[in-house]
C-alpha cells in the first residue's frame, strides 16, 4: 500500500487497532488493559460499560495511562438532549464519540464537540439488507451506508462507523479524509460469524480503506489476548506497508 493511499499516514500503526473492552464492569476492563499492556494503545468502552458504573472513571483512568479513548455510546435522542450529553463529554479526554447518523442528531452532536472527534453510525455490522427491509428501508446496506456517510460529512461529522466491505466505496466517494472505523472484524483463523454478519479481517479492512479496527471477542475470549493482539497489531503494520 503506497503511502498516497493510506487514510491519514500521520496516525502511527499501533494507534490503529482500537480494543473493544464489551466486559461486565470496570474492574474486569482494568484487567484486560493490564494484560494487554503497551501493544494496545486505544480502546472503546461502550453501553455495556456505561450501564454497569464507574464509566468516566475508567475513561479517566485510562486517559491518565496514555490510552487513547473511543466512547461508544451511539447517542440518539432528541436533539437538545444529544447537544446537552456530547457537551458533557467534549471535555473528559475521548478522542472519539458516536451519534446515530439521522441529519438532527448528528447535527446537534457537531455543534457541542469541540476537540472530540464525531462519528456517525451508518449502518450497524450485524444488521443485512433483509434486516433493512424489515425495518422498511428498501436500499440495499452499501446504498444506505453511502448515503449517510455523505450526510454525515455534509453537516461537519469527522467521520463514520461503517464495515470492511463498505470502506472502498465510502474512500472512492469521499476520499482520504474521513474518518472510517471498521467493526465486525475476525482475523482470518477465527471466522466465526456469531452475531456480527458483515465482516472483514484486518488486512482486508485496511486494504479497504478503514483508518482503524475495532477488535474485541477474538483479543478478549483468547486464552492469550496479549499474544492476538500483538498477531493484530502485525497483520496492521503489514497491511500499511
Amino acid at each position: 500500500m503506497s503511502i498516497e493511499s493510506v487514510p491519514h499516514p500521520d496516525i502511527p500503526p499501533s494507534q490503529r487497532l482500537i480494543v473493544a473492552l464489551d466486559v461486565p464492569d470496570a474492574d474486569a476492563a482494568r484487567t484486560l488493559v493490564e494484560e494487554l499492556g503497551n501493544v494496545v494503545e486505544f480502546y472503546k468502552i461502550g453501553l455495556e460499560l456505561s450501564a454497569s458504573g464507574g464509566y468516566f472513571e475508567l475513561l479517566d483512568w485510562l486517559i491518565n495511562r496514555d490510552k487513547r479513548v473511543f466512547a461508544d455510546l451511539k447517542f440518539y435522542d432528541v436533539p437538545a438532549t444529544v447537544a446537552a450529553a456530547v457537551r458533557q463529554i467534549s471535555g473528559r479526554g475521548a478522542s472519539f464519540l458516536t451519534v446515530h447518523g439521522d441529519k438532527s442528531i448528528m447535527e446537534a452532536a457537531v455543534s457541542e464537540k469541540s476537540r472530540l472527534q464525531i462519528l456517525a453510525v451508518t449502518v450497524l455490522t450485524s444488521m443485512d439488507s433483509k434486516d433493512l427491509r424489515q425495518m422498511g428501508i428498501e436500499l440495499d446496506v452499501q446504498s444506505l451506508v453511502l448515503e449517510r456517510a455523505k450526510l454525515a460529512m455534509a453537516v461537519g461529522c469527522d467521520g463514520v462507523i461503517a464495515s470492511g466491505l463498505e470502506a472502498a466505496s465510502l474512500r472512492e466517494t469521499l476520499g482520504l479524509g474521513p474518518v472510517i472505523v471498521t467493526p465486525g472484524i475476525r482475523p482470518a483463523s477465527k471466522r466465526s460469524r456469531d452475531d456480527q454478519k458483515r465482516i472483514v479481517t484486518p488486512s482486508q479492512a485496511f486494504e479497504n480503506g478503514a483508518s482503524y479496527i475495532v477488535v474485541g471477542r477474538p483479543i478478549r475470549n483468547a486464552p492469550n489476548p496479549r499474544q492476538i493482539a500483538e498477531t493484530i497489531q502485525a497483520e496492521i503494520a503489514s497491511a500499511l506497508q
